[in-house]
């Protein structure tokens, strides 16, 4: 019997869902490393708590055009150096406003992929007259030309940036935003405390935490959380919008820039370290079939304020499991 063009349409269209939607768990499904199962869950209280980074929200999907045009950058004048009793050493203008970097930003060649929404946010700092002052080695100060012509500041090959929240010296209302945001060291490297240099870190790997255990951390050696309303078996999430300035998720990491990861996964087929494909378009790391998650709370490596949230977000084990929470 002839099968019809329709008739044939709906096969393939129940083919590829049902492949889809059982590939984290599934005993019949085919192994993949990508997986775009993830009907958004019911959405609900994704927890809340003090940031410690006053309002500030990271530039990232979805964030852009929440701010009013900032002023025009003000020269940076003579750079010097300021001591925070979290992050250490912290690179300010003369003006002694703490100036940052952009984890997507390009150091060699430098390149500077902050334009836009994003721009009004973090104001790129002018190169124009920017010297060094004591504590920072002048030839580490360079330029970069940015697509609308301008020259911004940079400190051995990274853009230098302030924060639009930051209105008095000594302000670092933006480290850690969104996960990508840090503040410079005279280095040219993130200022984090602790002597922690993120450059050392694989992109997802553990730490001994004295209180909670073994648990993930990122490249920036900050704590990696998972969402208790969220679901991996199939994979949804639960934490959109708003939810993803406090709680920005892990971008996709290979494999083999992982130490100490569980990445078999816990399913019949052991296929547990794959990439989400979010409904909203954003693509997430996840372990054990588990979306993976950064809190803008944390604003140095070895924080936990993440750590119980609502009763809904923990930190996580190196298989995926929550700590301090059963499944």
């Amino acid at each position: 019997m002839n099968t019809s063009w329709r008739s044939a349409s709906l096969v393939v269209s129940a083919v590829a869902v049902l492949a889809l939607t059982t590939a984290c768990g599934s005993e019949t499904a085919p192994p993949a490393s990508s997986q775009n199962v993830g009907a958004t869950a019911a959405a609900g209280d994704y927890g809340s708590a003090g940031t410690g980074l006053g309002n500030g929200s990271g530039y990232d999907a979805g964030a852009a055009g929440q701010e009013n045009a900032a002023a025009p950058s003000a020269s940076a004048g003579e750079l010097s150096v300021s001591t925070n009793q979290e992050l250490g050493e912290v690179l300010t203008d003369s003006a002694g406003l703490t100036l940052y970097r952009f984890d997507k930003d390009v150091a060699e060649p430098p390149k500077s992929n902050c334009d836009g929404d994003c721009a009004k946010k973090w104001p790129p700092v002018p190169a124009d007259d920017a010297k060094a002052g004591a504590g920072i080695d002048d030839e580490l100060l360079g330029s970069v030309t940015r697509t609308d012509g301008t020259k911004q500041l940079t400190i051995d090959g990274w853009p230098a940036y302030r924060f639009a929240k930051d209105t008095n010296a000594g302000d670092i209302n933006g480290q850690g935003v969104g996960g990508t945001w840090y503040a410079l060291a005279p280095t040219g490297k993130k200022a984090q405390g602790g002597g922690a240099e993120a450059a050392d870190l694989p992109g997802l790997s553990t730490r001994k935490d004295a209180k909670l255990g073994e648990i993930v951390i990122d490249k920036n050696g900050h704590t990696v959380y998972r969402f208790m309303k969220d679901s991996p078996w199939p994979m949804k999430t639960a934490c959109t919008g708003e939810c993803l300035e406090k709680w920005p998720v892990i971008a996709p990491v290979d494999a083999e820039d992982t130490e100490g990861i569980d990445l078999k996964g816990s399913g019949p087929r052991g296929q547990g370290y794959v990439v989400f494909d979010r409904p909203d378009g954003i693509k997430q790391q996840t372990i054990d079939c588990v979306p993976i998650y950064t809190f803008a709370g944390d604003k140095k490596p070895g924080d936990t304020n993440g750590q119980g949230v609502g009763g809904t977000w923990f930190a996580i084990r190196p298989d995926g499991k929550p700590v301090g929470a059963s499944e």
